[in-house]
């Protein structure tokens, strides 16, 4: 009797070890991701880059600049940082929620949202950063409309606006499943 008791154990044992196996595998495939935060690292350089390469060209001629393209330069270097705020937002929340919490966050600078987004809000945020940066690019455009035809500009209109439809129906779709979970108060 032993002896049977003894056969039913060992494959229930080894199923659990295998279990354990593959989930200790699953969760460490986590890591997987980390070259690309680092790579996502190298392309906020590439963004320092690009912003110090286009002031630096633009500085030599400023006082000839006409207003307009002034105001082009301003939005071309705004336009750079909101895609350099978009890298980190999805650099900092993708690494905390994916892969693991950042020691130095514990810094006193550290960032007030680090930590606190989760998957939705870092949805809203991608999705908000998108529309400005594509509204900022949309504003460029409509500053200098001799070089674009109306079909160009037509074009623009509508990947912009498929932005912003694409942001509210992002928000909508959230609002519907905070009320399903019942986190949403009710109005009396």
């Amino acid at each position: 009797m032993s002896k049977t008791r003894q056969d039913r154990t060992e494959p229930e044992e080894q199923d659990s070890f295998l279990e354990r196996m593959i989930e200790h595998t699953i969760y460490g495939s986590r890591w997987l991701m980390a070259p690309i935060y680092l790579g996502l690292t190298a392309a906020l350089g590439i963004l320092i880059v690009t912003f110090f390469r286009q002031l630096t060209l633009a500085l030599p001629g400023v006082m000839q600049m006409s207003e307009s393209d002034v105001i082009l330069l301003i939005l071309s270097l705004v336009d750079i940082s909101l895609a350099g705020n978009l890298v980190l937002i999805i650099l900092f929340s993708g690494y905390e929620s994916f892969v693991s919490k950042l020691a130095p966050a514990e810094h006193k600078d550290r960032p007030a949202w680090m930590g606190k987004v989760d998957f939705s809000g870092l949805k809203s945020k991608l999705i908000a950063s998108i529309v400005a940066i594509s509204a900022i690019h949309l504003l460029k455009v409509f500053m200098d409309l001799g070089k674009y035809s109306q079909q160009d500009l037509l074009w623009y209109t509508m990947i912009h606006f498929s932005f912003v439809v694409s942001g509210v129906g992002f928000a909508v779709m959230d609002w519907i499943d905070s009320a399903a979970r019942g986190s949403i108060s009710k109005p009396e």
